[in-house]
């Protein structure tokens, strides 16, 4: 049992650092929390759902062609929505409103589209799991692992070494001085939405194949991928790694004695706890931890 709850907890830890992750870059960027990063992450799942299942498409040509579209998703709905609102200079207040109203639109127009029932990736015969260690690991939980690993790396290698993360990074530090030494603020934002919508989509995307899909789904993912970003260090991805990790299996060791449905609460009171410890930590005070 413990063995399981260890495998369960690493394979939602890592699910958490990908939401997490492209929350915390475009967090950074922009300087306000874009909750319908949420919705961005539930329909990259529709979007694979739709190739995979209604158009019959290959499984790989589905994904990518999803994940582009999640990218695509994010990227209009800051330019679309989020931009008019930074030319006329609103207060982060109408931001965070909006933000909601996004989420709470589109999540709508999926349910509209799709229905409110649960539907499923998976298709053919359910496959016995690999015993390792006194727990079952399946093929999908496998490939949700070294994938979401894989991009944490490749991110961060882009984050740090390619001359758009560095951008990124100087608009995260000092949005005015980057703009003095000729950074194309807007250049930087836009990328930063695309990349943090392609990892939400891809995120989306293996939950997807794990369990099912159904139009809330982004709400609970936006709540934990904000909690594991605020544990990590909000802009660290090997912080967040550890934030996404360190929820999973908080959350999977926690219901080990109580029920399942305390699992949510497990969640919150790892974010009350932090706070009250470092109460600094959501408003994005900048510290060595959470440099990019």
């Amino acid at each position: 049992m413990f063995q399981q709850l260890i495998i369960n907890g690493i394979i939602a830890g890592c699910i958490y650092t990908l939401i997490a992750i492209g929350f915390a870059i475009i967090y950074r960027t922009v300087k306000f929390f874009h909750f319908a990063h949420g919705v961005v992450y539930a329909a990259g799942a529709y979007f694979a759902y739709t190739f995979f299942i209604l158009f019959d498409i290959n499984p790989l040509i589905s994904f990518f062609l999803s994940i582009a579209l999640a990218s695509l998703l994010g990227i209009a709905i800051d330019r679309f929505i989020y931009y008019p609102l930074r030319k006329n200079n609103a207060p982060n207040l109408v931001y965070l409103i909006t933000s909601f109203g996004v989420f709470i639109f589109l999540q709508n127009l999926i349910q509209l589209i799709y229905g409110a029932q649960i539907l499923t990736l998976r298709t053919g015969p359910i496959k016995v799991g690999h015993h390792i260690l006194g727990a079952v690991i399946t093929d999908i939980q496998i490939l949700i692992i070294a994938v979401s690993l894989i991009l944490v790396l490749l991110t961060w290698l882009f984050i740090q070494k390619s001359k758009l993360g560095k951008a990124i990074r100087a608009v995260s530090d000092d949005p005015i001085g980057a703009r003095v030494v000729g950074i194309n603020s807007e250049k930087v934002i836009l990328t930063a939405f695309a990349l943090g919508s392609a990892l939400a989509g891809v995120a989306g995307i293996l939950i997807s194949l794990e369990t099912n899909l159904e139009p809330t789904m982004g709400m609970n993912a936006i709540l934990k991928g904000i909690i594991a970003s605020i544990v990590g260090g909000i802009g660290s991805i090997p912080g967040t790694l550890f934030g996404g990790l360190f929820l999973g299996l908080a959350e999977n060791l926690g219901i080990w004695k109580i029920q399942a449905g305390w699992k949510d609460a497990i969640a919150f009171a790892i974010l009350i706890i932090f706070l009250l410890l470092k109460p600094s930590g959501i408003m994005g005070v900048k510290t060595k931890k959470e440099q990019i």
